[in-house]
């Protein structure tokens, strides 16, 4: 089949970032990058890849989409490979415990399309082929996406599922209208600045005993996580949230030596 690629790209709209975390099969890959090349899409991050992605199975599988394999970028880690994003897609195919509004490709591609024509960095991750995202990957996001497929049968490639996405967003990339609403005063919070948040209030919490029931942590810290995301911080604001949580910890800035001792005290656990 030959594809029409005839189309315009509205003027300021941002590139979508592609996050594969742990792909097992370097064909795979390969597939993911043949799949954004028909959709206009370039930026592929790769976390923790299993197979060469620029091998010869890999380039032969991307069918002409090679370029975008010798560009994209490893990380060590989800949050490295999110950290400059504002806001971030988690697809997934299974039920959930964390409450995160969850929405279908077409909408998802509407939604997405708006917000970098606001310079609004997006990010959709896709999990690993057999097991999809952990609890903690999901966690990191602040949508959720399903494709509603046959529920007697909805298993999806994972190259099946870029194309996917990634069409709907192309469609909606051709018939978008620039936006020219901004966020006044302040950007958007990168992923990078919320984990620095979501570090400083969980270690305060700890200190507090908030979390002292060692096998409710993990699902109170997704909750926390979650009502802060759904909030869209801005920069201003995350620096604003570490300050009330300072305050509420330490009181008025008057009390010079609590401040140090808690400074080098946090920045020794952040380290571990």
């Amino acid at each position: 089949m030959v594809a029409n690629t005839s189309y315009s790209k509205p003027e300021g709209v941002n590139q979508l970032s592609i996050v594969l975390v742990k792909p097992q099969l370097a064909e795979n890959i390969g597939m993911v990058a043949r799949a954004m090349h028909n959709c206009g899409l370039n930026d592929l991050r790769l976390v923790n890849p299993m197979q060469d992605f620029i091998s010869q199975k890999a380039i032969a599988a991307s069918a002409g989409g090679s370029e975008i394999l010798k560009v994209a970028k490893t990380y060590g880690n989800t949050e490295d490979a999110i950290a400059d994003l504002h806001f971030v897609v988690a697809t997934s195919a299974r039920t959930r415990d964390t409450v995160k509004p969850v929405w279908h490709p077409r909408y998802a591609a509407m939604e997405l399309v708006s917000r970098t024509s606001l310079a609004i960095n997006c990010g959709i991750i896709f999990g690993r082929e057999k097991s999809g995202l952990t609890n903690h990957d999901v966690g990191l996001s602040d949508v959720l996406l399903e494709v509603p497929l046959n529920p007697e049968y909805s298993s999806l490639n994972l190259s099946q599922a870029v194309l996917i996405i990634s069409y709907e967003w192309f469609q909606a990339f051709k018939s978008y209208k620039l936006q020219t609403n901004k966020y006044r005063n302040s950007r958007l919070a990168h992923k990078k600045e919320l984990n620095k948040l979501f570090t400083h209030l969980e270690y305060e919490l700890d200190k507090c005993g908030f979390l002292r029931v060692s096998e409710k942590r993990p699902s109170m810290i997704r909750a926390i996580r979650a009502v802060l995301q759904r909030s869209s911080l801005t920069e201003q604001e995350v620096r604003t949230c570490h300050g009330i949580i300072t305050e509420l910890r330490y009181g008025r800035r008057g009390d010079v030596a609590n401040r140090n001792d808690w400074s080098r005290q946090y920045s020794k656990a952040v380290k571990k």
